[in-house]
């Protein structure tokens, strides 16, 4: 069983504040099961090593002065540059664990894509294709060893309202194959969300949507770097329209 956890960097804009947030990231982690159980132990473990007693993620790692405490407010800037590195390691460590994310350039989506009409569709096109990634990656699983892989989707909880419009829109993308769907025959139906304090994986997903957020909205590739080596590939080493989805399509 492979587990695909998603989060996500930066906010879906409307039209108005298109431009000024430029990008969107769903970044997702694919964890073998058994692998799952390691990541838990190591993030456990490295977590004790720098007294942090709650949740990581990707906004704690800024500064903090004349803000709320977070779970790494007692770490130094140095030091919380060694625990994100710490844990992009224990990522990258395992060579089965795979990430797929999508990229979406939202003034691009706005202006070439005239169906898109609001922040919602921006993040429902943007999970369409982050899932028929993990179904293309199931697939070619499956024809590798030789018999059937296959995998649920984790997302990190946005809120009641968001949530339930999610789960329609998956249960619409597992019984909807045709032209413009892939057909999920390896995904099992239903989508489990869950508070991301509550998830190794999701933690895990939002270190990575923060790197791949900050290498496409400030051309900081620091980060990205750390977790280059786990981004899904094809067999020729490409990594955009496997590993990473550009959207819209273009040259940006």
């Amino acid at each position: 069983m492979q587990l695909l956890f998603i989060d996500e960097s930066g906010t879906a804009p409307n039209p108005g504040n298109a431009t000024e947030v430029g990008f969107f990231v769903l970044g997702g982690v694919v964890i073998p099961e058994e692998v799952w159980v390691k990541l838990a132990a190591d993030l456990k473990r490295i977590k004790a090593a720098y007294g942090v007693d709650g949740e990581i993620k990707w906004r704690y790692f800024a500064g903090d002065k004349g803000k709320r405490q977070t779970p790494l407010s007692h770490l130094s800037g140095e030091q919380k540059e060694a625990l994100r590195t710490e844990l992009y390691k224990a990522l990258t460590a395992y060579k089965a664990v795979k990430i797929i994310s999508v990229v979406a350039n939202a003034p691009a989506c706005y202006q070439n894509r005239g169906y898109i009409t609001c922040a919602d569709e921006i993040y429902w096109l943007a999970y369409k294709q982050l899932t028929e990634r993990f179904q293309y990656m199931l697939q070619d699983l499956s024809r590798m060893i030789g018999h059937s892989v296959h995998g649920i989707v984790v997302c990190d909880n946005r809120g009641a309202q968001d949530d339930d419009k999610l789960r329609n829109l998956h249960a619409t993308l597992m019984s909807s194959a045709g032209e413009n769907v892939s057909k999920y025959q390896n995904v099992i139906e239903g989508l489990f969300i869950a508070p991301s304090h509550l998830s190794v994986g999701i933690q895990f997903a939002d270190l990575v949507a923060g790197a791949i957020f900050r290498k496409f909205k400030a051309g900081d590739d620091r980060f990205y770097n750390q977790i280059s080596q786990a981004i899904r590939t094809s067999s020729t080493g490409q990594i955009f329209g496997y590993g990473i989805v550009k959207f819209p399509k273009g040259t940006w």
